[in-house]
């Protein structure tokens, strides 16, 4: 006869246990954000994919499993149930803090490694069972990261990693800026470019290494420790020969802009995404229109920086703290000004600046910027995916999609915060959080 093992069970023998098949009981069910929410629903995966949706509240009976196949139920009868979140601007191996700089000359890419998989483990924990990493240095610590969790050996999100910034030496990205020269040679990453040609290798090289996709800093940003204000820093011919490079060998690319022309620039390039866009324009959101690219706003980023501006005893060295000032303030603002004028939008935090965990915060702030609800949830589900290019198994709970699910006891299409206290988080048909 089937094993049909409780939720509890389960959850008490490993922490989090495979099946054959889940059956999740869901009182409230938000399969597809935009579409209306259902009642009553159960949701059926098998080997880890969702094979079916179904009316009403099915038993292990009905779903099709075989006399040796086990069955864990869920009930989350009185819960709301949406698909797991995917956040699309992340940093998950380091986390801002005062020792930052020196951590840089302390930290090996195997600490590196270790930190990152306890920050993993808290944004799953959070609710976020996908990441987008946009820059982790030019160790592989990220590869090893991410490919540990697609093996099952680190609990963590499903990580879509870039591998080194592309960066202009000298510019946001680089990093070396303030250290000695000896220092500075140590930490060069492999990123860093100037010219066409180079340009092209460094975007070939993050591919070799086993990069998801590529990042590069079309401007100068607020956290570098240099004052080179916040504008374009790659010439047009170098922002092309990225796309061009990366675009041939199957990589989407996201940039890194704050100041318009840059984000112009790299918007007629052929970029697939900005980061930030705290300077957006008109002809900006012509652009993004035009080139169906996405903005990922990482207004949590804007107000943490300006909270570490506003306070004299924050760690920001003299020229971030100008910076941060600056463009905190802003980002609440274009995030409107973008959605108002019709920009496509994706859920991204820039986390690690913020905490690891908080990610969720992140939803408050896009219906402040003028996002309903739904719209917000949307953002960090199904434009997410559409973001990563990854449609065909992430954004939705349906047949043949991953088996992610997020649940809370609240309704976030009436107070959006309850996303910032996930009760249940499930990925590919595994729960790791449950009350």
């Amino acid at each position: 006869m089937k094993r049909l093992l409780p939720f509890a069970l389960a959850l008490m023998s490993t922490g989090a246990q495979a099946a054959d098949y889940a059956i999740i009981h869901a009182g409230r069910l938000l399969a597809v954000p935009g579409n209306a929410v259902t009642e009553n629903q159960t949701i059926i995966i098998k080997d880890g994919l969702v094979e079916r949706v179904a009316n009403g509240f099915l038993g292990a009976d009905a779903i099709g499993a075989g006399a040796d196949d086990t069955v864990v139920l869920h009930d989350l009868k009185d819960m709301f149930v949406m698909p797991g979140l995917i956040d699309g601007h992340v940093h998950i191996l380091s986390e801002n803090n005062p020792r930052a700089r020196l951590q840089r000359v302390e930290l090996s890419d195997a600490d590196n490694a270790i930190t990152g998989a306890g920050f993993a483990k808290k944004t799953l924990m959070a609710g976020f069972t996908t990441v987008r990493d946009v820059g982790a240095g030019s160790g592989d610590a990220i590869f090893a990261l991410r490919d540990g969790i697609a093996r099952g050996d680190v609990t963590g999100p499903r990580i879509y990693a870039s591998g080194a910034t592309i960066s202009v030496t000298g510019g946001h990205g680089d990093g070396t800026q303030g250290y000695t020269d000896e220092i500075a040679e140590l930490l060069h990453s492999k990123g860093v470019c100037d010219g066409v040609g180079e340009c092209r290798h460094a975007v070939r090289e993050q591919v070799r290494r086993g990069a998801d996709h590529i990042k590069l800093t079309a401007t100068a940003g607020v956290l570098s420790n240099t004052s080179a204000g916040l504008e374009q820093q790659f010439f047009e011919d170098e922002l092309k020969a990225i796309m061009d490079s990366a675009h041939a060998m199957g990589r989407k690319v996201t940039a890194h802009a704050h100041g318009v022309n840059g984000i112009n620039a790299a918007l007629r390039a052929g970029v697939d995404s900005i980061e930030h866009g705290t300077y957006l324009d008109a002809e900006s959101i012509r652009l993004f229109k035009r080139n169906n690219a996405y903005l990922v706003p990482t207004i949590l980023a804007g107000v943490t920086v300006a909270e570490w501006a506003a306070d004299p005893s924050s760690f920001l060295l003299p020229p971030q703290r100008e910076k941060a000032a600056e463009v905190g303030p802003k980002m609440i603002d274009m995030a409107r000004r973008a959605h108002e004028g019709g920009v496509k939008i994706a859920f991204g935090t820039d986390t690690g600046v913020s905490k690891h965990g908080d990610n969720a915060r992140e939803f408050a702030l896009l219906v402040q910027a003028g996002l309903t609800p739904m719209e917000a949830i949307r953002a960090a589900t199904v434009s997410g995916a559409d973001n990563l290019g990854k449609s065909d198994m992430l954004g939705s709970i349906a047949p043949g999609k991953y088996g992610d699910l997020v649940a809370v006891e609240g309704d976030p299409l009436s107070d959006i915060t309850e996303l910032e206290d996930i009760d249940f988080v499930m990925k590919e048909g595994v729960a790791y959080k449950a009350k």
